[in-house]
């Protein structure tokens, strides 16, 4: 017989079966384009067989980007141990990203009907005789919820 016949499964005789790689390779293929058009309980689901308890998400999209991550990271490999280290390490602020203001500089925000006047101290940002650490820290003191302080005050452009 030639090795060019093709047997019922459509495969060519002689050819070399695929190897495991290329099976988990096609099946992960098939999941990420079935992951696609599922909606956020399908997702669980799928979730669920491979991973365990599934998070508490309601996203759709982050769900379908954090599942197609691990799913690809179980074929391909994830991330080395030494990038898992690099990642937990804690950074310093982009210097760029910085604000820097001179100590004297008097920060002015008008919030529900009441102004507030922040000063810029070597220690800090001092508003109603308390020194904070943080603009952050005084906008949340003012507001009552969590801020990004340079944000609050207008030092950085708000998020398109």
């Amino acid at each position: 017989m030639d090795n060019l016949d093709r047997t019922a499964d459509d495969t060519v005789r002689g050819s070399p079966p695929p190897s495991l790689f290329e099976q988990k390779r096609a099946q992960l293929v098939a999941h990420l384009a079935a992951i696609e058009a599922m909606d956020l309980a399908d997702l669980r689901l799928v979730w669920s067989e491979h991973f365990g308890t599934p998070p508490s998400l309601r996203s759709i999209d982050l769900m379908r980007l954090i599942l197609s991550w691990r799913l690809q990271a179980r074929v391909h490999g994830g991330l080395d141990a030494s990038m898992r280290r690099r990642l937990r390490r804690p950074t310093k602020a982009d210097p760029q990203s910085a604000i820097d203001l001179p100590v004297g500089t008097k920060l002015k925000r008008e919030w529900q009907g009441r102004n507030y006047v922040i000063e810029v101290t070597a220690k800090g940002f001092c508003w109603d005789g308390t020194t904070y650490a943080s603009l952050s820290a005084v906008a949340s003191e003012i507001t009552g919820t969590n801020w990004n302080g340079p944000r609050f005050f207008g030092l950085r452009k708000s998020r398109p």
